[in-house]
């Protein structure tokens, strides 16, 4: 038998209250706000969303772990796989009730991510991805892209490339941005009036160059146009060296992450690069070298290229939502819309018309000699050359983007 139900008068007469008033959640301008980390745990890209992720705790710590005057936390989950990205960007939202999500350290998961944000009805700052359709023809009201897209990136690259010669052989990846990045600057370099001496389709986690680096000594291109991701380029490059042709033949590569030449070290590191950001650029603001600053108090070491990203496009959020003074999704997604951020000499924003962050880019060369086990890069340009050349150059992405 069931034993009775006892209610006492404490209960009865919360519960008559609860029904002659509306109901208002306890205490919820004390609640904590949640927002979820999306970036892989494993994997060669694990390199990256490390310094991604240290990046963005450290802009919340850098607000004494506060947004809007509440206390706010992050919850990050692991992004195994485009389908497995999807899932777990629904556990986010439904059982940890995360108000905004930033992630998507690979093109393919930043994709599946982007598909399901809509409807979701949740905010999605993508802090790593850079393939073109992200603020193209996939666009959506709910998701901002802070990396330059591929093929912006390899416009504003291409002279710089050029400058070597216009045989070119193209090493790529065979996923979403290793193949955007192979017929953005195949279309370059027709135009250019070039030659394709060599194209090869690599997978990813190849642990073996060795045929493609002799396919490449035998093809004598001027140039070598990379599109392998993260650890693959430093496996790459190593056996690149191991083979005797560091030096013989130019590497170029865009969107490269100072992981990725950390671990190749320096005696086989090699190339010339687009970077967002460099720890030790004498241009960076105020805030950013306070950033580089704090972050190297913190871990011992200098912040990677990805803490900034994880940094800014965090930034970018919190003082988002302190400027709606909401967590409600449009409430955020306008505020961020008119998000301003950088110097005027250098100026980040998000443009309204694809949520594509507007930024310059460097393009960095490896020392010939490296002396410093961080500091590898020279500065050879920033590009465009003025924050007033950044809508020419970005251009029409395409994006249509919807009311909702």
């Amino acid at each position: 038998m069931t034993a009775p139900i006892r209610i006492t008068r404490r209960a009865a007469l919360a519960g008559t209250a609860a029904l002659a008033t509306p109901f208002i959640r306890p205490a919820a301008a004390a609640d904590k706000i949640r927002i979820g980390l999306l970036l892989a745990k494993t994997g060669d890209i694990a390199a990256q969303t490390e310094y991604l992720a240290q990046g963005t705790y450290l802009a919340l710590a850098q607000r004494n772990n506060q947004i809007m005057g509440r206390p706010a936390e992050l919850v990050w989950y692991d992004e195994p796989t485009p389908q497995g990205a999807q899932q777990n960007m629904q556990k986010l939202v439904q059982e940890e009730k995360v108000v905004a999500i930033l992630g998507g350290s690979l093109s393919s998961n930043a994709l599946a991510e982007e598909a399901t944000a809509p409807g979701l009805k949740i905010p999605l700052l993508i802090n790593n991805a850079a393939a073109t359709s992200i603020t193209g023809d996939k666009c959506n009201r709910y998701t901002f892209r802070l990396n330059t897209p591929v093929n912006v990136q390899a416009r504003m690259f291409m002279p710089f490339i050029t400058g070597y010669g216009k045989k070119w052989y193209f090493l790529t990846a065979s996923y979403a941005f290793g193949q955007d990045i192979a017929a953005s600057f195949k279309e370059l370099l027709k135009a250019a009036g070039g030659t394709v001496v060599g194209d090869d389709s690599v997978p990813l986690n190849t642990a073996d160059y060795s045929s493609f680096v002799l396919k490449i000594r035998s093809a004598k291109p001027d140039v070598v146009l990379g599109g392998v991701p993260a650890g693959d380029l430093s496996t790459f490059l190593k056996q690149w060296n191991e083979m005797g042709m560091k030096g013989k033949i130019p590497i170029a590569e865009i969107a490269i992450g100072d992981t990725d030449i950390w671990a190749v070290g320096p005696e086989a590191a090699t190339g010339i690069y687009t970077s967002l950001w460099w720890y030790k650029n004498p241009a960076n603001p105020p805030d950013e070298q306070k950033m580089a600053a704090d972050y190297l108090k913190a871990h011992g070491r200098p912040p990677a290229d990805k803490a900034w990203m994880g940094w800014i496009t965090a930034k970018s959020l919190f003082e988002s939502m302190d400027a709606a003074k909401s967590t409600e999704p449009m409430a955020i997604i306008e505020a961020l819309e008119n998000w301003k951020g950088g110097t005027a000499d250098s100026p980040y924003s998000w443009r309204k018309s694809d949520h594509q962050m507007m930024l310059r880019n460097l393009v960095v060369a490896v020392k010939p000699k490296i002396t410093d086990k961080w500091d590898y890069f020279d500065v050879k340009g920033e590009v465009p050359k003025s924050a007033a050349e950044l809508d020419a150059v970005f251009g029409d992405s395409g994006c249509k983007m919807p009311a909702t």
